[in-house]
């Protein structure tokens, strides 16, 4: 099989990355293949609550928002990085309105007067409601109801399904890049496609690309406790590293505070906006304990909240504490958080009359794939947009409701750069099949559900909110082991989604423990024990790893 210049941009992943640039390529005529492991949508964009921080607002102010973000980030964000984004904050909202976006009006009560923000905008903002969340000095949250992230990829996967220059190959998940380097090319390395196993067919395709994308989300599945979905395994991350991409600071993995606490939750994050509209963190007994942490209290940025809790859990010996906004009007309750107040009814909680249970979660990956402002990584071809990158915007914690914003705005800038690119020739080249002639079919599959299983509890009892060097240096030492026992399982089996999976899952392991190990300080979602002051600014530098096989 051959790639030239007329092979589609293959995307991997259809969250709000994915589909931002599949519709704005496909809408400038160039063929996509957007690449999913399940359902196109199925991955953390569509499970996000809160909404999108945006500068919509008369008494907002571009500047505002930056400063907001360069405080969550701790010091380690890239100024021009955050400007950029925040700068494309309404236009991106505009975009998705026009894509059929239905964000909550202003109609609801609200003791907030919300007003527009003037500017030359094609699509009139003023009507929308605007929430306020930790971090954030002002109300700049854009939202749809409390499931922003579901009202977001709906509308643009039904624009994806049907259009003419966009084609969705479900149940398939990547499995390797194929790179110049790989196929013993000389000259710069390129992407030019990619390996991906068939899951309904048990088969492994060849898929040439012009470029491909990379849109995979995080990598929290890597953590025992997580509010992600089962897609959130690192494989784009992995993926770029072994084709030679650098990785950046990967140590800052963000906890959200407050995940209801319930054997059949699982994953049911309880938004941040509730803080953001008056909700209080409780002990057990009713103390208030977040203004003795923060003078922001519950608004503090998420990096100090989830610590408090766990500080506050471990201190009384506590499984969880507990959010009240009860204070509230029944009616104001259900009228901004209608999801949420059900999922908790259906679970036995009243969440207008009685605190909840909650605890902190792995929930974003700050860190991963290094990028330009144009999404491009270290290989030719090969763009990361989304979780998956690491553009220098949230440096060491996220802020909150930035992380869709970031998807829309470096989706764009990532399409405008390869359709910029759109006239480049390349040589023919032939891209091998996958060679599966010397595996065998596994014999005990157990032993995958046992590595995925002590990878993640690994992760959680010894890389979490509060680490130090022995934890560090133990988790490392098993993930080592870790990564031989899968290396040859991996070798000498026929692959499957779970061992693709478990080979990823392994890989960002190493990599979170890796930079953790190398940062001697605490800083945003790093805390240790054993460096528990930050660094002079002037001596704080990102944390970044180089594969064996970078080209630099």
């Amino acid at each position: 099989m051959s790639t030239s210049e007329q092979a589609p941009v293959v995307i991997l992943g259809g969250g709000l990355a994915g589909l931002t640039v599949a519709l704005r390529l496909a809408d400038e005529g160039r063929d996509v293949v957007m690449l999913a492991k399940r359902h196109l949508t199925e991955g953390s964009s569509q499970y996000a609550q809160g909404g999108i921080a945006a500068v919509l607002d008369e008494d907002d102010s571009v500047d505002s928002h930056i400063e907001d973000t360069l405080r969550a980030g701790a010091g380690l964000c890239n100024a021009d990085s955050v400007r950029f984004v925040v700068e494309q904050s309404a236009e991106s909202i505009g975009w998705l309105i026009d894509q059929g976006v239905q964000f909550t009006r202003n109609d609801i009560d609200d003791d907030a007067a919300q007003t527009d923000r003037s500017g030359d905008q094609s699509t009139e903002l003023s009507p929308y409601h605007l929430t306020r969340e930790g971090g954030h000095s002002v109300r700049r949250v854009i939202h749809a109801d409390d499931a922003t992230g579901r009202a977001v990829v709906t509308a643009l996967e039904s624009r994806a399904r049907t259009h003419k220059n966009i084609h969705i190959l479900e149940q398939h998940i990547a499995v390797d890049l194929i790179t110049t380097a790989k196929l013993g090319q000389d000259g710069d390395n390129r992407c030019v496609g990619l390996y991906a196993l068939n899951k309904d067919t048990g088969h492994v395709v060849t898929i040439p690309a012009s470029t491909v994308v990379l849109a995979t989300g995080g990598a929290c599945k890597v953590y025992l406790y997580t509010s992600n979905p089962d897609t959130s395994t690192g494989d784009g991350v992995a993926m770029a590293w072994r084709a030679g991409c650098r990785v950046s600071n990967m140590e800052f993995v963000q906890f959200h505070p407050t995940c209801l606490y319930h054997p059949q939750a699982k994953s049911f994050l309880i938004s941040e906006a509730l803080r953001g509209e008056g909700a209080l963190l409780l002990l057990s007994d009713g103390e208030r304990f977040m203004p003795g942490h923060d003078d922001r209290a519950e608004l503090a940025p998420r990096d100090i909240v989830a610590r408090a809790i766990d500080y506050e859990m471990k201190k009384g010996g506590h499984d969880s504490v507990f959010l009240d906004i009860s204070d509230k009007p029944a009616k104001f309750i259900r009228e901004h958080f209608p999801n949420i107040t059900e999922r908790c009814h259906q679970l036995g909680f009243d969440l207008t009359s009685k605190p909840v249970p909650v605890v902190p979660a792995a929930h974003y990956t700050c860190g991963g794939v290094l990028t330009g402002l144009d999404g491009q990584t270290d290989v030719q071809n090969l763009y990361a947009v989304g979780e998956v990158s690491a553009t220098g915007l949230h440096g060491a914690n996220r802020l909150a409701s930035n992380s869709l914003l970031e998807c829309l705005a470096f989706g764009k800038a990532a399409s405008e750069a390869i359709l910029a690119q759109a006239d480049v020739t390349t040589e023919s080249l032939v891209l091998p099949d996958w060679d599966e002639s010397q595996v065998n079919d596994a014999d005990e599959q157990i032993v995958v559900t046992h590595n995925w299983d002590e990878i993640r509890r690994t992760m959680w009892d010894y890389v979490g909110i509060v680490r130090t060097n022995k934890r560090l240096e133990r988790a490392s030492h098993r993930v080592r082991l870790l990564q031989s026992e899968i290396r040859e399982y991996y070798s000498n089996f026929k692959i499957d989604n779970n061992l693709i999976e478990l080979r990823n899952l392994v890989v960002v392991a190493d990599l979170i423990i890796r930079s953790a190990l190398n940062r001697k300080e605490s800083r945003g979602l790093h805390y240790t024990l054993d460096y528990p002051e930050a660094l002079p600014d002037s001596e704080v530098e990102d944390t970044i790893l180089v594969p064996d096989n970078y080209v630099g």
